[in-house]
């Protein structure tokens, strides 16, 4: 696996060595058929401001095709890591982004996901492929190694935040993180197209920074909410923002509606709870601002296949 210096030191206000940094986690393995992945966490140093950032790099030996590799490279900031994660912590039994937990560290999180030719070609609809930068790279016609920053998009960052923090183990993970690192490949990949071709979003509000930073603002808004939902009015009003751009623009960015995001967010914090906490169904759904139970059990079920008692049995 390449080494992550090369990010962390366009990232940082300040040249910054791995040594200098805490390592609080570690994480590396080849997926069989797939990827090979590291993801290191380090404590955040002061003075290093680290910046959300990630790198595409493209290598490539005409007279050594055994070489050839595409990266993709991370760096994610602004991260919570609980140093008892695996026991149990009391501060965050309840919330898990507890912000009076005395364990709690905020973390720099770099990640590098490494793909072979063989595994890329697996994308190619045939031995013939179509003009275009996205299939020169995934062929790898494209003449010339390069490495290029990418702006880190919200949908990315979606899917570098479930890296960093789910729950699985074993067979169950490798399918979870294979899923989602093909949705970091596609999503890089459409970086790199919409940049040839220009923006890639309808919404024409979401061509401007503001826009999206306030897209972005109502995600952190409603995760806040978990137990508290709120109307489209009440969260257009605090994002500044009106209620149908709003709804247009959160759809386009996040491939799905303000209630569907929020739902499935209640829902998985609703698991945890259940399976990973011990709680009871009562607590759950009134921690979850529930004014039943059966309305409770019956999104659960909706969401999952399972209605909360039959989770809590296995």
């Amino acid at each position: 696996m390449n080494q992550t210096q090369d990010i962390l030191q366009l990232s940082c206000s300040r040249p910054v060595l791995l040594n200098e940094l805490e390592l609080l986690s570690s994480y590396e393995k080849q997926i069989p058929g797939s990827v090979h992945y590291s993801i290191m966490r380090y404590s955040s140093f002061p003075g290093t401001d680290p910046e959300d950032l990630g790198i595409m790099v493209y290598h490539y030996r005409k007279e050594d095709t055994a070489a050839n590799f595409l990266e993709l490279k991370f760096c994610l900031s602004g991260q919570v890591y609980c140093r008892q994660k695996n026991t149990e912590c009391d501060s965050c039994k309840l919330n898990p982004n507890s912000l009076s937990c005395p364990e709690r560290q905020d973390s720099m999180d770099l990640l590098s996901f490494r793909f072979s030719p063989a595994h890329l070609s697996q994308n190619l609809r045939g031995k013939k492929t179509g003009p275009g930068i996205a299939e020169e790279i995934l062929s790898f016609r494209h003449p010339n190694s390069f490495s290029k920053t990418l702006p880190l998009c919200s949908r990315s960052r979606l899917v570098l935040e479930a890296l960093l923090n789910h729950n699985y183990t074993g067979s169950m993970q490798n399918i979870f993180v294979n899923a989602q690192i093909q949705m970091l490949l596609l999503y890089s990949m459409e970086c790199m197209v919409s940049e040839k071709e220009g923006s890639g979003f309808q919404c024409k509000f979401l061509a401007t920074e503001d826009g999206q930073e306030k897209i972005l603002n109502a995600r952190q808004i409603l995760l806040k909410h978990i137990g508290d939902p709120l109307t489209i009015r009440e969260l257009s009003r605090k994002v500044a923002i009106n209620e149908c751009y709003l709804k247009k623009g959160f759809k386009e960015m996040f491939g799905m509606t303000i209630f569907e995001f929020y739902q499935s967010q209640r829902m998985e914090h609703a698991r945890y709870l259940l399976y990973e906490k011990g709680l009871n169904v009562t607590d759950v759904s009134v921690l979850l601002g529930y004014s039943s139970i059966s309305h409770f059990s019956t999104a659960f079920k909706k969401h999952t296949g399972l209605k909360p008692c039959e989770l809590l049995l296995r």
